[in-house]
């Protein structure tokens, strides 16, 4: 689903989903610049997402990743392959093992059911890296009935 330069991807319609589909990996590079830059762009100032030495001392390895990315995260890449036109109706996750600074995350995911009166699909979705599944969850997302 690939547009034209300065256009924007064709959205999925509800048709052309099936319960069982499985959605492309996308992996992601946790650097200590996104997990900082993105704590910061959520305000959250707490200090384990920035602060090495800190972290450390209430026992973590290194700075880590905050649940706003993680949500973020998880929305973008549904998002992304739904199309534009797609609808975002409820996110629910749960964080695991820690994203440090130096893995990757690679996200993947499943449609799990379709509601046909409201053109609704659930889609599981996990997020892992080395240490195991850093986040699960489900979102429900809404297609359009025609393409856009």
């Amino acid at each position: 689903m690939t547009a034209a330069p300065g256009t924007l991807p064709r959205s999925r319609t509800y048709a052309s989903v099936a319960v069982g589909d499985v959605l492309p990996e996308l992996p992601v590079p946790v650097t200590r610049t996104l997990i900082v830059a993105t704590a910061l762009a959520s305000r959250d100032y707490q200090d384990v997402h920035h602060d090495p030495e800190l972290a450390r001392q209430r026992g973590s390895k290194d700075i880590f990743m905050n649940i706003l990315t993680s949500n973020g995260l998880v929305d973008r890449y549904v998002t992304g392959w739904a199309g534009p036109a797609s609808v975002v109706k409820a996110i629910r996750i749960r964080l695991g093992a820690p994203n440090h600074p130096g893995d990757t995350m690679v996200l993947t995911a499943t449609v799990t059911a379709k509601s046909d009166a409201d053109r609704r699909v659930e889609i599981a979705v996990t997020g892992a890296n080395s240490l195991g599944a850093h986040v699960t969850g489900n979102v429900s997302v809404q297609l359009p009935e025609e393409d856009r």
